[in-house]
């Protein structure tokens, strides 16, 4: 999927900048300074982002000046006054249509591959389903998966892609693009963005879900956006989370931290395969809510939205199960809150995303003090393809003076 006029997120590291005596590094973090500003707030004067940035005029013209030659920002067609007089400013605003990024994220029944705006909004998405083959090669996988990203490109004729994230649960190294270990998917040392990339031809970052996703709602989402420390609690069949304190989410050596699926969850009855009984992946994942499920006569495969469904056609066991399941994810937010105090929790689960009694169910877990710090996902019609996208965005807004303009 070679496309050679695309310009390129060049691949360096992703740590986010802090101010430092280095110009170059100065400049990478005003940039992104801008450029978020013009996300959260655009169309924007360019003297209100001085103002909300603490810039100098001169340095937020400089700015935009570049973005506009890159390709990431526009002048409104319509000159505006404050307040009906002085003199006329020209607001100036994310061009959303004229690049997008590609979005992969590897879950077990199948791979979901996306476009996004720089807005972070799906412009396209399709699922690839696994057989039981698939799994075994990931060199497969990840080549289905250029196949896709590459009908999306061809069906939004004139799109420029600028990248490609990728987002896959287990153990994900950021730094070398390579998933660690993910016992699900059966993958071990897989290089994901060297395998993707040579498919592509586009660069690719890839992190683990979780922590995409913290990111995701640090930039385009309702409730975090601004809160000076985030955990993300991620239940599916990869039960994981992501921490963020002021503006920079933790990895850990290796990017191994979020590592809680072997958490202890009290009233869990599941056997684990460590050995212990209530560890909190088997306890939460879908597999083992599809299988109470199907051991109910309630569905016969192990696809989780039809436990949703029929909780919404008024069966009270599948109700009574996806409450059950809310509480206990309830019960490992309460936890992680204890450990970590964070001022917004974000949970990302079936249950919660569809259901106030399930939401209702979980803030009772958590307790009344605190229950108002726990939101469900800002995507619930599309978290995996958020997911993969928000890992290329994030490093865009990043260092967004990565952006090649000899390849524009």
């Amino acid at each position: 999927m070679p496309r050679s006029a695309a310009p390129l997120l060049t691949p360096r590291s992703t740590h986010s900048p802090v101010p430092r005596a280095a110009d170059s590094d100065r400049r990478r973090t005003n940039a992104s300074v801008v450029l978020r500003t013009v996300l959260e707030h655009g169309p924007v004067a360019r003297s209100t982002i001085a103002r909300l940035t603490g810039l100098s005029p001169a340095s937020v013209t400089d700015y935009c000046a570049r973005f506009g030659e890159l390709g990431l920002i526009l002048e409104s067609a319509t000159p505006r006054r404050s307040n009906g007089v002085g003199r006329p400013h020209v607001p100036v605003d994310l061009d959303s249509s004229r690049f997008v990024v590609g979005g992969v994220h590897v879950a077990v029944p199948y791979t979901t591959v996306a476009l996004l705006d720089l807005r972070g909004r799906v412009v396209a998405e399709r699922r690839i389903g696994h057989d039981r083959h698939d799994l075994a090669e990931p060199s497969r996988v990840l080549a289905r998966a250029a196949e896709g990203l590459d009908a999306l490109l061809t069906e939004a004729a004139g799109a420029t892609p600028l990248g490609v994230g990728v987002a896959v649960g287990g153990w994900v190294d950021r730094d070398s693009g390579t998933v660690v270990d993910h016992p699900l998917l059966g993958w071990r040392d897989v290089p994901v963005r060297e395998l993707l990339g040579a498919r592509t031809g586009l660069p690719v970052h890839v992190d683990g879900h979780a922590r995409a996703l913290v990111n995701a709602e640090r930039l385009f989402g309702r409730e975090a956006r601004g809160s000076r420390s985030v955990l993300h609690l991620f239940v599916g069949n990869v039960v994981d989370a992501a921490f963020a304190t002021n503006d920079e989410v933790h990895h850990g050596p290796r990017s191994q931290a979020g590592a809680i699926a072997h958490l202890p969850l009290g009233g869990g009855t599941e056997p684990c395969d460590c050995g212990r009984v209530g560890c909190l992946q088997v306890e939460l994942s879908e597999r083992t809510l599809c299988r109470r499920a199907r051991e109910a006569g309630l569905i016969d495969g192990v696809d989780p939205t039809h436990v949703v469904a029929a909780a919404e056609r008024g069966d009270p066991l599948a109700v009574q199960l996806l409450t059950r399941r809310a509480r206990m994810a309830g019960r490992a937010a309460g936890l992680l809150l204890d450990i970590l105090n964070p001022e917004t929790v974000v949970v990302t689960e079936l249950g919660i995303i569809h259901r106030e009694d399930c939401l209702r169910a979980l803030r009772e877990e958590v307790g009344d003090a605190r229950a108002s710090a726990v939101v469900p996902t800002s995507f619930p019609d599309s978290v995996l393809a958020v997911a993969g996208g928000s890992v290329i965005l994030d490093v865009l807004y990043r260092d967004p003076l990565s952006v090649s303009p000899g390849r524009i």
